[in-house]
């Protein structure tokens, strides 16, 4: 089995890599952003990918769309437990998602899924995306990828020139995307939607 490993952190990446050529007989590549997945799939087409979310410039989720219309299998591998984030992943394009903290024996049979095109969610996270859309009134169902994009990096500390910067959109942009989360979210002041960030999009 051929395994690309998408991760910002050369410490998690190493770890995956290691793990799935010692459990799993794979082959795994690496890469650190969009960027450089792109390049390594010009010349080599791996059987899944695992894909971070927290990555720079756009994002995990922002790279979904592109690796599905690809054929790629896609399994998300994220410090995200919020069952939003596994929906979100999913309708854009990927197979499977779990966290990092789960087991390698499961991480490993989660592959062989999203390798013969099956779909795995982690069992805990599955059990909270069923309970979230029992409740029908979650505030953050209104926001759209972008949103959520930019209370993550919101949540990790970036200013509105770092967002913009990351985004590549103007700073002007950010202000009124984030005026408008305010109003989605029913949130009056700035600090209470930096907090609310933090709660339900900070990287734990």
């Amino acid at each position: 089995m051929k395994i690309l490993v998408v991760d910002d952190h050369a410490v998690v990446r190493a770890g995956l890599r290691q793990m799935v050529t010692a459990m799993m007989g794979a082959e795994a590549r690496e890469a650190a952003d969009g960027e450089a997945a792109q390049a390594v799939l010009e010349t080599w087409r791996p059987d899944v990918v695992l894909l971070d979310l927290g990555l720079p410039g756009m994002g995990g989720l922002g790279l979904l769309p592109g690796f599905a219309r690809e054929g790629l299998r896609v399994l998300v591998v994220s410090m995200h437990t919020a069952p939003l984030y596994a929906t979100r992943a999913m309708e854009a394009g990927a197979l499977g998602y779990a966290s990092k903290n789960v087991a390698p024996d499961e991480l490993v049979a989660a592959l062989r899924l999203v390798a013969e095109g099956k779909r795995y969610i982690e069992p805990r996270i599955a059990q909270a995306m069923a309970l979230q859309r029992i409740d029908a009134g979650d505030r953050l169902h209104r926001l759209s990828q972008r949103d959520l994009e930019m209370l993550r990096l919101m949540a990790n500390g970036a200013g509105l020139s770092d967002i913009a910067a990351s985004l590549g959109i103007s700073y002007k942009t950010v202000a009124n995307n984030l005026g408008l989360i305010r109003t989605k979210l029913g949130v009056a002041r700035t600090a209470d939607l930096i907090r609310l960030a933090i709660e339900t999009c900070g990287e734990r």
